[in-house]
């Protein structure tokens, strides 16, 4: 078997015809796929550590002349449903399609010692079926064999159509709208447009009209500037604004999934007076194929459409005027919506070849449309890196509880996250976080498993904390940072064991880095994600300890909840689920966080609200945990810093402590910016009740001297504060400044530096 270790992915070129088709098994699950005939596979692990068993149909023995402990198998399917793992479906689902003629054979890929990004690669001699499985099972929150994903790229000699990614259930229409053409077609209230960009960078403007209204005359269709007011938001997008309305206001479709996120509901579809003006006259546009497509539906013919410029990437600069570059999407992205009635629907092939719209050279759209009987989970699209699977928004451990208490979930890093509950709304989970206790689901955080004999080397590197000097069962927070000392995330690392750690961040590209970091320096370390096998809740408030105290039970070597100190975990059982419970927070409060699999998510959050009935626990969710972290200081990603501010500036100059005499990556910047600090994050007080928000600016007289990083109004202080990086000039405590409104000249709320953080500087709450 031959083994080779890929560093990037082949994704084919615009305007040439497709090579490779990306897929991917997630961890203890499963990916099928079809091999034609001179097909080339890759399969790949990107994280390392991670068995794969592939699994093959064909009416000849394809796998053995590729590798050596390749068997032939019968079509029982025992060791492919096993396997599979949670695809167990999808393996029964492979095994049912059998034709009599064909063998089915097995091999084994990689291994416990692979490295990441392990790559096995051949060619199919024949047509094959083929499954392949991640297995794994769940991983314990006190373990770390979290089942990892493995990748399939396909890159095929025959034709285009093969790099449309497969059906999202069987289409009722399977429509291709030709490069530079546009298409109509009907859809009935309830089904399901996927509209699928099959080569990437492809515009493709969509209407659709009220069928019951056409029918009487009425041209109802969708109407940008309607929607943009209703939802408040250029696009719409999955979730609880997610629709597109007429100009009477009645809801025509809504979107369900968005795997790139980026669209225009600005500008008419392209018409021939564009291109008139730009010198290309009697050019081939989009109105004109929809005036065209449209006609036998009996739509009157328009000389610009208002449409959805799904997939045009366009931008308002500063100076106000409308921009356009190429777009976002990859091959096989797609956006998915529902109709909310009866539909006339136009699909187009945006025919523009003269600037960037369609990355200069249009290619094919393919729309497919779906049963109503279809149920699809909603989602926006993450990448990790440009050349990742997309990765749809998924559910939490908890969100059957969650779900049942409001409809007020927000997109967070790829998970559904309750903004607020509609029992009480965010001021009063707010009281019961800071006079009681509240439970908040914080499972988008990223989680990565970090072992080896050299784990604590990479991480010496890596943090900017002493990790040396953690010991088992001890929890730091820290800093990670490029070379010029821009801070990429902040986390906490968990010391599980002598050469076992965990660390829990905000951001999936740690674990790429640390990988590229662990190769660089040639150390045996894995980093293996673990965050879809270990979900958690924050149990915060003063009353909190003790309502863990009813319901958490520790075994005789590991602390109690009472012996639990700041900053450590202990490990045990809540309704006789594994947990691991950390005394760590976001609130400036005594709290903690329990760590599960995701599958004990509901008897854990049963067994906490229960506990805590008694002492008023709350369901507690975004909007209050802005207000409590901006109180306590505690910093957020692209609010407080990014990859141009460091540690110093954004707050937390603590953790990069001056006694770590070994280097890490950054830290020569680091010790230079010690020394020389240019900005520091300061709190400031508001005068009057005025909003303030993210990006607004500070000025002293004329000049602007920083910037308002987060503000909320405080219930406990009874007053407007604010985070602010300021010029080091200007950050003395008492120190005036005026936050600037409208053009930031015209208005000024006056405002003063104050004592940092501005709820318990000295932190005694959350060391009670």
């Amino acid at each position: 078997m031959n083994l080779e270790v890929t560093r990037s992915l082949d994704v084919s070129a615009k305007g040439l015809r497709p090579r490779s088709r990306l897929l991917c098994a997630p961890g203890g699950g499963a990916a099928a796929f079809v091999l034609r005939a001179g097909d080339e596979a890759t399969i790949i692990d990107p994280e390392g550590r991670q068995i794969g068993q592939l699994f093959v149909a064909s009416d000849r023995p394809v796998l053995s002349s590729h590798f050596a402990d390749a068997a032939t198998l019968t079509f029982g399917g025992d060791e492919c449903v096993t396997a599979c793992g949670a695809d167990a479906e999808l393996a029964r689902a492979f095994l049912a399609a059998r034709a009599d003629a064909e063998l089915l054979e097995t091999t084994l890929l990689f291994g416990r010692e692979s490295v990441a990004g392990a790559s096995v690669r051949f060619k199919a001699p024949a047509d094959m079926r083929c499954l392949l499985a991640a297995p794994g099972d769940r991983m314990r929150p006190d373990e770390q064999d979290a089942p990892t994903e493995l990748r399939i790229n396909i890159q095929s000699p025959h034709d285009r159509a093969a790099a449309l990614p497969p059906p999202l259930a069987t289409p009722r229409l399977d429509l291709r709208v030709k490069a530079a053409t546009a298409s109509g077609y009907r859809v009935a209230a309830g089904e399901y447009i996927q509209i699928i960009d099959v080569e990437g960078r492809q515009c493709s403007d969509f209407l659709a009209f009220d069928s019951k209204a056409l029918a009487d005359g009425r041209e109802l269709a969708i109407d940008p500037t309607t929607t943009r007011t209703l939802m408040g938001s250029a696009t719409p997008g999955p979730g609880l604004y997610s629709k597109y309305f007429d100009q009477d206001m009645g809801p025509l479709v809504e979107v369900v999934r968005d795997t790139v996120g980026r669209h225009d509901t600005f500008m008419l579809a392209c018409n021939s007076k564009y291109y008139d003006d730009m010198g290309y006259p009697g050019h081939g546009n989009c109105t004109d194929n929809f005036n065209a497509a449209l006609a036998a539906f009996g739509v009157r013919p328009r000389r610009g459409w208002p449409a959805v410029n799904f997939f045009y990437n366009t931008f308002v600069s500063h100076d106000n005027s409308i921009g356009m570059d190429e777009p976002w999407s990859r091959p096989g992205d797609y956006v998915l919506l529902r109709a909310l009635t009866d539909l006339v629907c136009a699909s187009s092939s945006c025919a523009d070849d003269i600037d960037p719209a369609n990355g200069w050279a249009p290619t094919d759209i393919h729309v497919r449309v779906y049963d109503a009987a279809s149920n699809f989970s909603k989602g926006i699209a993450h990448r990790m890196t440009p050349d990742a699977p997309p990765k749809l928004t998924r559910e939490s451990g908890f969100h059957s509880r969650t779900s049942a208490l409001t409809r007020g979930f927000i997109e967070y890093r790829g998970f559904w996250m309750p903004q607020c509950f509609a029992a009480a709304g965010p001021v009063a989970e707010y009281w019961a976080c800071r006079e009681r206790a509240a439970l908040m689901d914080l499972s988008a955080l990223r989680k990565f498993e970090i072992t080896g004999p050299d784990a604590e080397a990479l991480l010496q590197s890596a943090v900017t904390r002493n990790i040396r000097k953690l010991a088992v069962g001890q929890v730091v927070y820290t800093a990670l940072c490029y070379e010029h000392g821009g801070m990429i995330d902040d986390g906490t690392v968990f010391r599980l064991g002598e050469n076992n750690f965990r660390l829990v961040c905000g951001d999936d590209y740690c674990g790429v880095w640390l990988r590229q970091l662990a190769a660089e320096q040639g150390l045996r370390a894995w980093v293996k994600s673990s965050t879809d096998q270990l979900h958690n809740v924050a149990l915060q408030g003063p009353r909190s300890r003790d309502i863990l105290r009813e319901v958490l039970a520790t075994p005789p070597h590991q602390p109690s909840i009472d012996e639990l100190k700041w900053f450590r975990f202990t490990i045990g059982k809540i309704a006789n689920a594994p947990v691991l419970v950390s005394r760590t927070g976001y609130t400036g409060e005594l709290g903690y966080e329990i760590w599960c699999h995701p599958d004990s998510g509901p008897k854990v959050w049963d067994a906490i609200v229960a506990a805590g009935e008694p002492y008023g626990l709350a369901p507690f969710g975004f909007a209050a945990l802005d207000m409590v972290r901006i109180e306590a200081g505690l910093i957020f990603a692209h609010f407080e810093f990014c990859d141009q501010t460091d540690p110093f500036e954004a707050g937390i100059g603590f953790s990069v402590p001056a006694e770590k005499l070994e280097s890490y990556v950054g830290s020569e910047a680091l010790a230079r910016r010690r020394a020389h600090p240019v900005r520091q994050l300061v709190g400031l007080d508001i005068a009057g009740n005025e909003h303030v928000g993210h990006g607004d600016p500070v000025h002293v007289g004329r000049a602007q001297v920083g910037v308002v990083t987060s503000a909320t109004r405080s219930p406990k202080l009874a007053k407007t504060i604010a985070l602010a990086r300021l010029d080091m000039a200007y950050a003395a405590i008492g120190t005036p400044v005026e936050i600037g409104k409208l053009d930031g000249q015209q208005k000024r709320l006056k405002a003063t530096v104050t004592r940092f953080p501005h709820y318990n500087p000295d932190k005694s709450r959350v060391r009670a």
